[in-house]
């Protein structure tokens, strides 16, 4: 197992949604650790180890909660980056919009997003989805 095993990575440029992003996992008993970063530029930087996550243990997270539209890169441009990359290519991740599902979640889709959901975050289809994409295993709970 890799130094960040167990990680789920949160890009997200809303506090507040961090704030509830957060409330979820942790009332769903999720105890694994989360990065949070604040635009689809840092979550990238903290993929790929650069800049201020350089130094960063070596491995991938466990999944990516990314926010839809952030400032600088947007989330359909993290997965299109993360699909392109041998290392990146597999890892599951979750899209977070306040749109209504239309045209991007069917571009989001055609890159590789494993999911699309609408916020505010249903705490249930959160569950669900992270289930759905086989992570029961992987994404630590407490007892």
């Amino acid at each position: 197992m890799n130094d960040s095993s167990g990680i789920i990575l949160l890009a997200e440029d809303n506090p507040r949604d961090v704030e509830l992003t957060m409330s979820i996992l942790s009332d769903s008993n999720f105890s694994n650790k989360i990065v949070v970063t604040s635009d689809g530029s840092e979550a990238l930087d903290y993929l790929f180890r650069r800049a201020q996550f350089a130094s960063r243990p070596e491995g991938n997270p466990v999944l990516a909660v990314l926010d839809l539209k952030m400032p600088k890169v947007d989330g359909i441009e993290v997965v299109r980056q993360m699909r392109a990359n041998a290392a990146l290519k597999t890892l599951p991740v979750v899209l977070l919009t306040s749109a209504r599902k239309g045209r991007e979640s069917t571009k989001a889709a055609f890159l590789g997003a494993n999911v699309y959901l609408e916020k505010p975050l249903n705490v249930q289809a959160f569950l669900d989805a992270v289930i759905e994409l086989g992570l029961y295993w992987g994404v630590a709970t407490k007892p």
